[in-house]
C-alpha cells in the first residue's frame, strides 16, 4: 500500500473515531486523552532501554524450568504490576493498602473504585474523583449488547459452565471490534492503540451485562435490570445480579475487583491475553482466550473447589470447628494424598496480601459468621502442618482461600459463578497491558522451543561430553 493511500485511510479513520467520540463530565483530561500525552513519552523510554542494555543478560535458564512451567524465567514486560515473593502485589509500585487508602471511592464507600485501578494501571498515575467518575459514566454508556448476543447467551444450555457461556459471548462482540475494522482498512500501526483502547472500553463496559444475564439466566428468572448511569461500576455490576439494595455487598464488589485484577504478566489469564493480542486479534478474542485459561482448576476456579472443601471439612466435623480437630483434618487430608486447597502459590512465600485483605473486610462486616471462623481457625493451623508436612514451598493461604466464604454471606452461594466474577475483574488489569502493547509496538511473542533430545544434546555440548 502506498503511503499517500495508508495516510489518507488513516486520516479517514481519524475523523470518524473522532466523531464517535463522547464527552463526560469532567474538565480534567479523559483517560484516552491522558494515555495519548503519556504514550510517546513512554515509547522512547523503552526504545532507549532496548538500544543501550539490549545485550544485557537479565536471567539465566536452567532446564528444570523449562520442564517445570518456565517458573521464574524473566521474558515478559508487564507494566501494570510486579508480584514480590515477600511482599506480594504492587499494581504500578503501589500495595493493596495504598491503592485502598489512595484511588477514589464510591458514594459512602471506604473501598477503592477499579474504574479508578484501570486508570491507574493503563497511566501509572491516581485518577481525580471526577476523571472516575466521568470514566464511571463512560462505561455505563457503552455497556448494552447487540442483540445477537443476549440471544447467544439465552440460547446457551443451563448445564454449560457459567465461565464457558462467557467467553462465547465475548467472542461474539467481535463483530463490534472497532480494531478489527481498523486493521482491515489499512490503518497505520501508530494508531493501532487506539482502536484497542476503544475496543477495551466497549468490552470492559459490557462485561456486567453479560455476567449478569448468565447469572440470571442460569441461577433465577432470566431477568437482568438496567444499567444505572448514575452508579459506579460495582454498584451496577450488583445491582445486575440482583444484589444492589445491600450497601456491604456492593463494597465487596469493590474490593473483590480491585484486587482481583492483576497479578503480574505470567500467569495463564494475563500471559494468554497478552499472547494472542500479540498476534494482533482483538481485544475481544484476546480476553476470551484468556478467560478460557482463568476456567482451569489450577487458576481461576481454585476458588470454587476451596468451597467445596470447606463444604466436606464442615460436614466432616460435625460442628467441631476446634483447631485440634481441624489439624487432625488436615493431616489425614495431606496422608491421602491429597492437597490442601487455598494454599500454595507458585511466586508468593507469604500470606497473599489480597488474602488478608478479604480478611480485614470480614472482620468488620461478618466476624461471627461460621464459615468465616472456619477459614480463620485454618489459617491458624495449616501453615504449621503444612510446614511440618515438608513437601509445600509457600504454606501460607493464597486468594482463593477466602473469597467465596464472603460471597456465600451475602447470598451469591452459586459457587460455579465465582469465576466469572474473577473474569471480570481479571479484564481490569489485561486490558490495560493490551493498550499499552500496541501503543509500545510491541512485537508478536515467539519464544525459542526445543524436543527433549535435542535438550539433551544441548546440555552435553554445555558440559562438553
Amino acid at each position: 500500500m502506498s503511503g499517500i493511500r495508508q495516510a489518507k485511510i488513516s486520516t479517514r479513520l481519524t475523523k470518524q473515531f473522532l466523531s464517535g467520540a463522547r464527552t463526560y463530565a469532567t474538565a480534567e483530561p479523559t483517560l484516552k486523552a491522558r494515555l495519548a500525552e503519556i504514550l510517546p513519552e513512554k515509547a522512547e523510554q523503552v526504545k532507549q532501554l532496548k538500544k543501550e542494555h539490549g545485550k544485557t543478560v537479565i536471567g539465566e535458564v536452567l532446564l528444570e524450568q523449562a520442564y517445570g512451567g518456565m517458573r521464574g524465567i524473566k521474558g515478559l514486560v508487564w507494566e501494570g504490576s510486579v508480584l514480590d515473593p515477600i511482599e506480594g502485589i504492587r499494581f504500578r509500585g503501589k500495595t493493596i493498602p495504598e491503592i485502598q487508602a489512595e484511588l477514589p471511592k464510591g458514594p459512602g464507600g471506604s473501598e477503592p473504585l477499579p474504574e479508578a485501578l484501570f486508570w491507574l494501571l493503563l497511566t501509572g498515575e491516581i485518577p481525580s474523583a471526577a476523571q472516575t467518575k466521568a470514566l464511571s459514566e463512560e462505561l455505563a454508556a457503552r455497556s448494552k449488547l447487540p442483540k445477537h448476543v443476549e440471544e447467544l447467551i439465552d440460547r446457551s444450555p443451563s448445564h454449560l459452565h457459567p465461565m464457558a457461556q462467557f467467553s462465547i459471548a465475548i467472542n461474539a462482540l467481535e463483530s463490534e471490534s472497532q480494531f478489527a475494522k481498523a486493521y482491515a482498512q489499512g490503518v497505520n500501526k501508530t494508531e493501532y492503540w487506539k482502536y484497542t483502547y476503544e475496543d477495551s472500553i466497549e468490552l470492559l463496559a459490557k462485561l456486567p451485562n453479560i455476567a449478569a444475564r448468565i447469572y440470571r439466566n442460569v441461577f433465577h428468572d432470566g431477568k437482568v435490570a438496567d444499567i444505572d448511569p448514575s452508579l459506579d461500576y460495582s454498584a451496577n455490576l450488583a445491582k445486575l445480579l440482583g444484589f444492589g439494595d445491600n450497601a456491604e455487598f456492593v463494597e465487596l464488589m469493590r474490593l473483590y475487583l480491585t484486587i482481583h485484577s492483576d497479578h503480574e504478566g505470567g500467569n495463564v489469564s494475563a500471559h494468554t491475553t497478552h499472547l494472542v493480542g500479540s498476534a494482533l486479534s482483538s481485544p475481544f478474542l484476546s480476553l476470551a482466550a484468556g478467560l478460557n485459561g482463568l476456567a482451569g482448576p489450577l487458576h481461576g476456579r481454585a476458588n470454587q473447589e476451596v468451597l467445596e472443601w470447606l463444604f466436606s471439612m464442615r460436614e466432616e466435623l460435625k460442628g467441631d470447628l476446634s483447631k485440634e480437630r481441624i489439624e487432625e483434618y488436615l493431616w489425614e487430608t495431606l496422608k491421602a494424598g491429597r492437597v490442601v486447597p487455598g494454599y500454595g502459590h507458585a511466586v508468593l512465600r507469604k500470606t497473599d496480601p489480597r488474602y488478608t485483605a478479604q480478611r480485614e473486610f470480614a472482620l468488620k462486616h461478618m466476624p461471627d459468621y461460621e464459615l468465616f471462623k472456619l477459614v480463620s481457625n485454618i489459617y491458624e493451623v495449616a501453615p504449621g502442618v503444612l510446614t511440618k508436612h515438608g513437601k509445600t514451598k509457600n504454606p501460607w493461604p493464597n486468594v482463593d482461600s477466602h473469597s467465596g466464604v464472603l460471597l456465600q454471606y451475602y447470598g451469591l452461594t452459586e459457587q460455579s459463578f465465582y469465576t466469572v466474577l474473577f473474569g471480570v475483574s481479571r479484564a481490569f488489569g489485561v486490558l490495560p497491558q493490551l493498550i499499552l502493547d500496541r501503543g509500545l509496538g510491541l512485537p508478536i511473542e515467539r519464544p525459542k522451543s526445543f524436543s527433549t533430545e535435542k535438550y539433551i544434546e544441548l546440555v552435553k555440548n554445555i558440559k562438553g561430553n
